[in-house]
């Protein structure tokens, strides 16, 4: 039986005694069901795994006994990729979260583009933000992965173009056919720019080429918002990352 990987926001230290804060309580007893002599792999984003054993479970409280040992953990990608897109509606922009984290990504940072229809601002920006968090973190229990993901605050496209370093940065342009960059290339950063839906404007395009933005092409056809992401960001980390066959 597969053991449940369990996030949780506390500090872990083997052969302690923990109570599990109220999320990680609820998930493990409410929704998993989980009694008394099961076993947990916990983590908080250290990069560490803790193996633990429930001690107690009851409505109030969930209590486990870790051990005296953490476990063997996949190290992150080498390759640090960045992940700025426009904000997408309904789930789409979910769904390119977990698949991002599940890739390796490490940082995701949701954009308002000309062709973005989302209004966030105030405690509604807020509130997505939180819920963006836990489709993160329920996907890094999922995979297998002991660090966090950076989710940052909505931002201008404009503003976070400007802001970025001379490492490789590249931005998805189903029009442009100079895409070839140089495979030889070194990369251990790498900041990618993806469109919302029906893809950035030929200003923004034209203004991340300024900001040293090479174009990417991926293929002759044209990839919704949300598939074209998890397509780049698969070929980058099998070019320098930690993907392969």
């Amino acid at each position: 039986m597969r053991i449940p990987r369990i996030y949780v926001e506390q500090s872990l230290s083997l052969g302690q005694q923990l109570t599990l804060d109220e999320r990680a309580a609820h998930y493990v007893a409410q929704v998993l069901r989980m009694r008394a002599g099961r076993e947990l792999i916990l983590f908080n984003g250290d990069g560490s795994a803790y193996p633990a054993t429930i001690s107690e479970a009851g409505k109030k409280a969930v209590v486990c006994e870790l051990g005296d040992k953490t476990l063997p953990a996949s190290p992150p990608s080498p390759l640090n990729i960045e992940l700025a897109i426009g904000i997408s509606k309904g789930d789409r922009f979910d769904w390119v979260i977990q698949k991002a984290t599940e890739l390796g990504v490490r940082k995701i940072t949701p954009l308002f583009t000309q062709r973005v229809d989302v209004k966030l601002s105030g405690e509604r920006q807020e509130k997505k933000q939180r819920h963006w968090q836990q489709i993160m973190i329920s996907a890094c229990e999922q995979s297998g992965r002991n660090d966090l993901v950076e989710i940052s605050d909505a931002c201008n496209i404009n503003d976070w173009c400007a802001n970025l370093g001379k490492h490789l940065k590249l931005v998805l342009c189903p029009s442009l056919n100079d895409h070839n960059f140089k495979e030889n290339i070194a990369a251990e950063n790498i900041s990618l720019l993806v469109g919302p839906e029906g893809g950035l404007s030929d200003e923004e395009i034209a203004y991340s080429l300024k900001q040293g933005f090479q174009p990417l092409q991926l293929g002759p056809r044209v990839l919704r918002t949300e598939t074209a992401p998890i397509a780049a960001i698969s070929i980058v980390q099998y070019r320098w990352g930690d993907m392969g066959w």
